[in-house]
């Protein structure tokens, strides 16, 4: 169950970075809940090498939808100069 639960964040995370980020995006479902996932793991990376969580923590849905903000950010940046 923790992995559904996990695509399932990952989706909301995905899809609301994706409406909260401007420009013009083509992910599917697939891209869209790894956007999710992966923002998650960069904002509890990020979060126990600053000392903001607990090691026992994860991020939560804004840390994971900051990191996914990001990441998004930096797919636009990089398709941009290409």
């Amino acid at each position: 169950m923790h992995y559904v639960y996990m695509i399932l964040i990952g989706l909301a995370v995905g899809v609301l970075a994706r409406l909260v980020t401007p420009g013009r995006d083509q992910f599917g479902f697939i891209l869209t809940v790894a956007l999710g996932i992966a923002g998650s793991l960069l904002a509890d990376y990020v979060g126990h090498a600053a000392g903001w969580y607990q090691p026992d923590e994860t991020a939560g849905f804004i840390g994971s939808l900051i990191g996914a903000v990001i990441l998004l950010a930096i797919v636009h940046v990089v398709r941009r100069k290409s």
